[in-house]
């Protein structure tokens, strides 16, 4: 089950339990995703669907709530 951390109108940010080590969020609108890694910097890992302009409104959103996102996964990962 992935959680939702957040949801900006709708974009739903979110992770999978069960993946990668590395602190990152994926998100989603309809049949768009991204995957934005939130350590060491956040930085898009990938961009399926998303324009530029969209890309650079997300990564503005996760590096406004770095701190939270960080904290919400280290508590759902452990």
């Amino acid at each position: 089950m992935s959680p939702t951390f957040k949801t900006d109108g709708t974009i739903r940010y979110s992770i999978f339990s069960n993946e990668e080590n590395r602190m990152h969020v994926h998100v989603y609108q309809g049949n768009k995703q991204a995957k934005v890694w939130l350590d060491p910097i956040v930085e898009p890992a990938e961009n399926k669907g998303f324009s530029t302009t969209e890309l650079n409104k997300i990564i503005k959103t996760v590096k406004k709530n770095e701190d939270d996102f960080k904290a919400k996964y280290k508590a759902h990962i452990g």
